[in-house]
């Protein structure tokens, strides 16, 4: 495949316009965070770092076309107790730049474990992933167990159960990630997809303007391929997973039914710590952020202790 020089930008005026809008969304970030490329043999990954270097190293994983800026409103938190590593996911959207193809988990999988390698070389890391970039961590734990200390899965692309028909159709139907569909169709998507905070109080909905308005705008200046469609762990897997692991997803979750999602950990996997947030569905992070911020941090914070019940 030949590449231009702005590759994964559409144009030269695209990645200058998306270094603009994430220079101006990084100024909610705490003044005191530092910005890296880390090169490894899957390309350049950009990692935003926040937090006391002798921490314990959190490593944050976006969902699919959000990039590491997805995190603004609770990294100050998190970086209050880790040291955090926010990561563009090569082949997805943000400043990262895959030299090989990502069509495939284990290229993510092996893509995670040479910039882990790099961030902290000597140190287990604890990883935190949303929707698709749960599923990655998810598979990264399968793959590399002794790599961490723990894997928080919020709301993970497959993993627990299939994505639902209904997410598929609507995907199809925008046919993303091409871009050009911008209008009623894209934004009945993510009002269907996010109803919770976009029919939520004040903040909320503020949240969701924002993360619609973003959206909008990198679909539109990125040209990268469809990603990976995320798969299901096996019962054997799942019954073996032997990271600390904490599974959280709104009640009213669209990708699949959460209900039958935690039914099935707690059947196949009883040392996954499972939970179901209140009043919010994929948008957990953006109607119920405190929430699903403190659960983590409490998580976190408990001693290794496999094979414990699931709450």
């Amino acid at each position: 495949m030949v590449r231009q020089p702005c590759y994964p930008f559409r144009s030269e005026q695209a990645k200058a316009e998306y270094e603009a809008l994430c220079q101006e969304k990084a100024k909610a970030w705490p003044p005191e965070s530092e910005t890296m490329t880390v090169e490894t043999a899957s390309g350049q990954t950009f990692v935003r770092a926040c937090g006391r270097s002798t921490d314990p190293p959190l490593v944050l994983l976006p969902g699919a076309r959000a990039g590491s800026l997805m995190w603004t409103p609770h990294v100050a938190t998190l970086a209050a107790h880790y040291r955090t590593y926010a990561l563009d996911i090569i082949g997805d959207v943000g400043l990262s730049v895959n030299r090989r193809e990502t069509m495939k988990i284990q290229d993510l999988v092996d893509w995670l474990d040479e910039v882990l390698t790099v961030l902290a070389p000597e140190r287990s890391v604890s990883l935190m992933g949303m929707s698709f970039g749960g599923w990655i961590a998810g598979e990264y734990a399968l793959r590399h167990p002794g790599r961490l200390r723990s894997v928080v899965l919020l709301a993970p692309g497959g993993t627990v159960l299939p994505l639902s028909f209904a997410f598929f159709a609507r995907l199809t139907f925008l046919s993303l990630p091409v871009p050009g569909r911008s209008g009623g169709p894209l934004l009945r998507t993510l009002h269907w997809i996010f109803r919770d905070a976009a029919e939520g109080d004040d903040i909320s909905r503020a949240l969701f303007d924002e993360t619609v308005a973003y959206l909008q705008r990198v679909w539109h200046l990125f040209n990268l391929p469809r990603p990976p469609w995320p798969t299901v762990i096996d019962d054997k897997a799942w019954q073996g997973f032997s990271v600390p692991c904490l599974f959280l997803v709104g009640e009213h979750e669209k990708i699949y039914a959460a209900e039958k999602a935690v039914a099935r950990l707690k059947r196949v996997a009883p040392q996954v710590k499972v939970e179901i947030i209140p009043g919010a569905g994929h948008d957990l992070t953006m109607v119920q952020g405190d929430l699903v911020v403190r659960k983590v941090v409490e998580f976190l914070g408990e001693p290794a202790a496999v094979g414990a019940s699931a709450a």
